[in-house]
C-alpha cells in the first residue's frame, strides 16, 4: 500500500493533531527546568506553572491604580481595531475584486495599480500613518487596511475571472444586466473565497496590529507585550502571546465553520 493513500481513522487523526502541541510543551517544559534548576532566578523559560498562575492573575485581577482587569480592556481594545481594519479590507476587496474581474475597463485600470500597492511593505508605511493619521485609532486601523486589502482584492478578483464564461454568456443571453450578472452569478461563487482570503489575511493583520500597538497606544495587546518586555516578564509575555494565538485559532475556526454552513458546496473538496 502507498503511503499517500493511508488515511488515519478518527482517533489516531485526533492522536496526530495533539502530537506536535504536546510535543512543543514538553520540550519547553524540559528547557525550563533546566535553566530553573542551573539559575533559580532565570526569567528567560519561567516554569509552566508560573506561566499558569500569571494568566489566571492577569485575567482575574484588577490594575492597582484603575481596579481594571487590564487583560480583557486590552483584548477588547485589540478585537476591535483587528475587526474593523479585516472589515473594512473585506468589504471595499469584495467590491473592487468584482469589479476587476468583471469589467475589463476596470481591470485595466487598477490590476496593475492594486499589484503594486501590494508590493509595498505595510509595515514601511506605518511613521507616515502616524504623521497623516495620528496617534490615535485610525492609523492603526488604516495599517490593518493596506496590508491586507491589496491581497483580498488581487485574490477575489482572480477568483472571479475564474468564473466560467458560460455562465456569463447564458445569463447575458437570458437579458441579465452586468448588475443582475453581478448579484446573482458572480457574488455567489466568490463569496466562499472572500472568506478564505479573510482567514489567510488573519496572520498578517495581527501582525500589523500588534507592530502598530507596540508603537503609538496606550491599551491593546501589542502595546501590553511590548510594555512588560523591558522587565523580562517572559511570564505575562507568554500569557498574552497564548492568547493571541488563540483568539487567531477561535477566529479562523469560526470562519471556516460559517463558510461550511452557508457554502456547504464550496467545502465539499476540502
Amino acid at each position: 500500500m502507498r503511503l499517500i493513500n493511508i488515511k488515519p481513522n478518527r482517533p489516531l487523526a485526533v492522536f496526530l493533531t495533539l502530537l506536535p502541541f504536546a510535543l512543543v510543551f514538553i520540550a519547553y517544559a524540559i528547557g525550563s527546568d533546566i535553566r530553573l534548576t542551573a539559575n533559580p532566578a532565570d526569567k528567560l523559560l519561567p516554569a509552566p506553572s508560573t506561566v499558569w498562575d500569571t494568566a489566571a492573575r492577569l485575567t482575574t485581577e484588577g490594575d492597582r491604580r484603575s481596579g481594571r482587569i487590564l487583560f480583557w480592556y486590552d483584548t477588547w481594545a485589540s478585537l476591535k481595531r483587528l475587526g474593523l481594519g479585516i472589515g473594512i479590507s473585506a468589504s471595499v476587496g469584495l467590491i473592487i475584486g468584482l469589479m476587476i474581474g468583471l469589467l475589463p475597463l476596470v481591470r485595466s485600470f487598477l490590476a496593475q495599480f492594486v499589484a503594486v500597492l501590494s508590493m509595498i511593505p505595510p509595515l514601511a508605511l506605518l511613521p507616515i500613518l502616524f504623521i497623516v493619521f495620528g496617534l490615535g485609532e485610525l492609523s492603526k486601523v488604516v495599517l490593518i487596511v493596506i496590508g491586507t486589502l491589496p491581497f483580498i482584492i488581487r485574490d477575489l478578483s482572480q477568483r472571479t475571472l475564474e468564473v466560467p464564461q458560460e455562465l456569463l454568456v447564458k445569463a447575458q443571453t437570458l437579458g441579465a444586466s452586468s448588475w443582475v450578472i453581478t448579484l446573482r452569478v458572480a457574488l455567489p461563487l466568490v463569496m466562499p473565497r472572500l472568506i478564505q482570503a479573510v482567514r489567510l489575511s488573519l496572520g498578517p493583520a495581527w501582525l500589523f496590529l500588534i507592530a502598530a500597538e507596540a508603537i503609538a497606544a496606550d491599551l491593546g495587546l501589542g502595546y501590553r507585550i511590548f510594555l512588560v518586555r523591558r522587565y523580562l516578564a517572559m511570564d505575562v509575555i507568554l500569557t498574552y502571546v497564548i492568547w493571541i494565538t488563540l483568539l487567531a485559532f477561535v477566529m479562523d475556526w469560526a470562519l471556516r465553520r460559517l463558510s461550511r454552513w452557508m457554502f456547504p458546496w464550496a467545502e465539499e473538496g476540502l
